[in-house]
């Protein structure tokens, strides 16, 4: 167990980090089909992966971090 379960969608609680990692976007809850089409069409984002390593989520995560 990673203790993302709170975190994921249903379907996706349970699986290692590699298959997460691959998983499409809406295996992070809240995350609906609308929103991976959204993100897909944007930024090219397919996998939670994708979205963990998007250059500008990252700039942001940096900015927000050295803002606190």
């Amino acid at each position: 167990m990673l203790g993302l379960e709170a975190k994921l969608s249903k379907e996706w609680e349970g699986r290692s980090a590699q298959e997460l990692a691959e998983a499409p976007v809406t295996a992070i809850q809240g995350v609906s089909a609308g929103d991976a089409e959204l993100l897909l069409k944007a930024f090219g984002i397919k996998t939670v992966r994708d979205f963990g390593t998007n250059k500008y989520f990252r700039w942001a995560e940096s900015i927000v971090t050295l803002a606190d």
